[in-house]
């Protein structure tokens, strides 16, 4: 999953996007409306969390402008703002959520996975390809019957993988995906990643290297293993 977090508060927004990544969450952070509008146009999120009070487009407007967009991007508000005026104008723009602050991070985190669910209906809450089942809100991966204790990030790349059901998934996307805008382009941390989810996940090797291409997860054991 990969959000965005509207917040001009330096402090705070440091420490929801270190405690949203430690929850595998790649978030952006935008210290002003301008920010955010670029980075929209930029990325594409599963979420953004607006302050609507920052310098630049508010984020009421911001708000306006991702509905406007058709990007169905769900929108939830964060802000001091604790009226019940103050929450209806917030929906009424667009928020679908609404947290006041202070607020308690294991909150927003299930608010930010429940509303990434309700932007993909159609996908099943448990993913399953090539004999590997995941499932995003457990946070539990069963291979072949067999559960499979993974790291966050190994966590987050798999389930980008499964998810592609067989399709290859290029290290500049698992890059986007499973981590942020601050991930060095040139770094071999996917590679890397992959390389120690492969073991995670036992013989026979299920992540397949399409040279040159990215990886994806096998169909069958008869394809798989061909190591990077």
């Amino acid at each position: 999953m990969r959000v965005l977090i509207v917040e001009d508060e330096p402090l705070l927004a440091e420490a929801v996007r270190d405690g949203l990544r430690l929850e595998a969450i790649a978030t952006d952070v935008a210290p002003d409306g301008h920010t955010a509008l670029e980075l929209l146009s930029l990325n594409t999120y599963d979420v953004a969390v607006l302050d609507r009070d920052v310098p630049g487009p508010s984020g009421d407007a911001i708000a306006a402008h991702v509905v406007a967009s058709g990007s169905g991007t769900p929108i939830l508000m964060l802000t001091a703002a604790d009226r019940f005026d103050d929450k209806a104008s917030g929906f009424a723009v667009g928020a679908d959520d609404y947290l006041t602050k202070p607020f308690d991070l294991r909150e927003l985190v299930l608010r930010l996975r429940a509303l990434a669910r309700r932007r993909t209906p159609s996908r099943p809450p448990v993913l399953e390809f090539g004999g590997v089942r995941i499932d995003p809100f457990r946070r539990e991966v069963v291979r072949d019957g067999h559960f499979v204790a993974l790291t966050r990030k190994q966590f987050a790349v798999l389930e980008v993988l499964v998810a592609a059901a067989g399709g290859v998934v290029s290290a500049e996307d698992l890059l986007e995906r499973a981590w942020d805008e601050n991930a060095d382009p040139f770094t071999n941390a996917v590679r890397i990643t992959v390389s120690t989810l492969r073991k995670r996940l036992g013989e026979p090797e299920v992540i397949v290297t399409v040279p040159g291409v990215g990886y994806r997860i096998a169909a069958s054991t008869a394809e798989e293993a061909r190591p990077s």
